[in-house]
């Protein structure tokens, strides 16, 4: 099955607990010595590599023990340290999960361990291996050669997937959202996106059109977001990071309802829903507009270098083809119209249908 490799991970904290010490036996002078998180995928996607050429293969896919690793853990890290993973981290397999598909009668995949899957398979689980992590690595690759024996013929099919990117997309109030699949998530920074929030819960997967960021009564971001999940095990995880921070404000996160999502993301107006149906654009909210400006003072505003496809609140959201626009757009916050300075930022869906409802012009949002 290829050769055994183990790398230590650069800590960013090498304050270890006597605990940790004494289970792992690291110190904080080897993970100060260790390479950085990126440099050691690098390493492994080389070594894996290598390993498959010998055997005569090119492709593989990863197996792991549950899947904190993967989303609570790599994909955060790498988003946090501004990395790509490779492809192989965003489809793996979790162990627990095909192990309790195999043997049915084995304990609930929540309370699986390898040591419980071991036991059940009489493996023996006498952790002799003193190198730390080594074990639990040979004990997997046993436990998987039993499931794949002739007495089981487990067969591997459908792999657990990490999206790649957010999709935005409108909500309908006749919509049917699952109260456990929503969060609340409070102490955002006001100036958040949609984008901002997801790279928060990387690893993760959102729902299509799945973060609705509150307001309140003025209009103004009140630091909350809704956010819906595509399973209430993706949610179950968004819960495990209450308080992690985005930059340097620590975030809370509990849990929503499905009516309470619907109340802030969904919208009923057709004229909203037009304007939101193209896919893979990019909502830039305009805010302090005079109540005099037109659709050609906000499109002269905006200029030739963000084309723009298509009453009076002071507010406006202006859809563009693509994220190079509404960089060129947003380039031109507080920037005058008139003799207002307007204020430019990223929106969503949510927020276009949070401000139309409550505006009592119909006509706000218009498409050229």
């Amino acid at each position: 099955v290829g050769t055994l490799h183990k790398s230590l991970v650069k800590a960013d904290n090498l304050d270890l607990s006597d605990q940790c010490r004494e289970v792992s036996g690291l110190t904080p002078e080897g993970l100060g010595k260790a390479e950085p998180l990126d440099r050691v995928l690098q390493q492994f996607s080389q070594l894996v590599s290598s390993d498959l050429k010998v055997l005569g293969r090119s492709s593989y896919t990863l197996c792991s023990d549950g899947q904190l690793l993967i989303r609570q853990v790599l994909h955060p890290e790498a988003s946090k340290k501004n990395f790509l993973l490779s492809d192989c981290f965003y489809s793996f397999y979790d162990l627990r999960k095909e192990f309790h598909t195999c043997y049915p009668s084995s304990a609930a995949v929540k309370d699986q361990t390898i040591k419980t899957m071991a036991e059940y398979l009489d493996l023996g689980t006498d952790e002799t291996e003193e190198d730390f992590g080594v074990w639990q690595v040979k004990t997997m690759v046993a436990i998987i050669f039993s499931m794949l024996s002739e007495s089981c013929s487990h067969v591997f099919t459908e792999p657990e997937t990490v999206k790649y990117k957010y999709e935005t997309g409108p909500c309908s109030k006749s919509e049917s959202v699952d109260s456990e699949t929503v969060i609340r998530a409070r102490g955002l920074p006001w100036q958040s996106s949609d984008q901002d929030i997801a790279r928060f819960f990387k690893g993760l997967n959102i729902a299509k059109g799945g973060v609705a960021l509150c307001l309140n009564a003025q209009g103004r971001r009140n630091g909350e977001a809704l956010v819906r999940f595509v399973s209430s095990e993706q949610r179950d995880l968004a819960l495990e990071r209450h308080k992690h921070h985005m930059g340097s404000r620590y975030i809370e996160v509990y849990k929503a309802t499905g009516e309470e999502f619907l109340k802030i993301a969904g919208g009923t107006s057709n004229e909203v829903a037009q304007f939101l149906s193209k896919e893979n654009q990019v909502i830039i909210r305009m805010r302090g507009l005079p109540f005099t400006a037109t659709q050609e003072d906000v499109l002269g505003f905006l200029g030739p270098e963000c084309p723009v496809t298509g009453g009076p609140t002071g507010d406006a959201f202006v859809l563009f083809s693509c994220e190079e626009y509404a960089q060129n757009a947003l380039k031109k916050h507080k920037e005058i119209l008139g003799k207002r300075y307007i204020e430019l930022f990223r929106s969503t869906a949510a927020e276009v249908q949070q401000v139309t409802i409550g505006c009592e012009t119909q006509n706000l949002v218009k498409t050229l």
